[in-house]
């Protein structure tokens, strides 16, 4: 099944994993709307809303920047309404923005601590609220979190308990919607990576050139979310996936293209179960 014609909206997709999934969908020749927050060059950050689309259209696919900071209501009811009217549906829901601050209690300030929850937590509830409506007149329709299984043990909280509780408030919007919108033939789930992926929050945040080296790159997420996109909506919805779980279940066998140089020292990423590590047939390495 090819997701050509297919109309995605993604947030925070103007770079890293999001703009993967985009570029990957583009190459079927889906349409894309890209809602995030940059308009402007960073100085630390690669890309723009209006890059992320150029680099959409150039792989074949269509492109929609609209600027969205999905803290707002009205923007993010504007960016779905642009979305609708310019592609005429939504097929596919990528929750992909996300904040982290990885510090304990006593150090987490309460602005960031409210960001935090605000664009995760909130953030994916209020996209996936907006998008639904229009879901359920598409055939095959899937929402995605960028979100992690829900592995309730106090390691992953005691470091950084604000941040944890918001990408596990993500994980619960699949946990409840999944079973809330089954009988719509909405697929609701989570895809989460095994190890670190080469993304700017790896570079400037966890750990940086040298975890980057022991990392994949986001073409992995990219071709996971892919194959979910790809499968019955009745049928796959509920899954708290991995990614290279999901390639290995579609006959991928070699990896080495997605850690070049890397494939025998790969980092861990945060909140994988210990049963995952232990089941892999790649070589990952707790760092965190």
């Amino acid at each position: 099944m090819s997701l050509k014609g297919k109309t995605l909206f993604i947030s925070g997709g103007s770079r890293g994993i999001g703009l993967a999934i985009a570029l990957r969908a583009a190459r079927d020749g889906a349409n894309v709307t890209i809602a995030a927050k940059t308009a402007e060059p960073h100085p630390k950050l690669p890309g723009t809303i209006y890059t992320a689309a150029q680099d959409i259209e150039r792989a074949g696919g269509k492109a929609l920047p609209v600027l969205c900071d999905i803290r707002d209501e009205a923007q993010v009811a504007d960016a779905v309404a642009k979305t609708v009217e310019t592609f005429g549906g939504i097929d596919i829901c990528v929750n992909n923005a996300s904040a982290i601050q990885l510090t304990g209690t006593l150090e987490t300030d309460m602005k960031r601590y409210d960001l935090m929850h605000q664009i995760n937590t909130r953030g994916t509830f209020l996209v996936s609220k907006m998008c639904i409506p229009h879901l359920k007149l598409a055939k095959n329709p899937h929402i995605l979190n960028l979100a992690p299984p829900l592995d309730m043990k106090a390691k992953w909280f005691k470091n950084h308990v604000a941040y944890t509780m918001t990408k596990f408030g993500m994980s619960m919007c699949t946990l409840g919607m999944s079973a809330e919108f089954a009988g719509a033939g909405i697929a609701v789930n989570s895809l989460w990576p095994i190890s670190t992926i080469d993304t700017a929050a790896v570079r400037n945040l966890l750990g940086g050139a040298a975890v980057a080296a022991m990392s994949r790159s986001p073409d992995i997420m990219a071709d996971a979310a892919h194959a979910i996109f790809r499968r019955p909506s009745r049928e796959a919805t509920g899954n708290f996936y991995i990614d290279e779980e999901v390639l290995r279940a579609e006959g991928v066998t070699d990896f080495s293209a997605y850690a070049p140089g890397a494939a025998d020292q790969l980092a861990g990423d945060f909140f994988v179960p210990d049963e995952v590590f232990a089941n892999s047939q790649t070589k990952v390495r707790r760092i965190y």
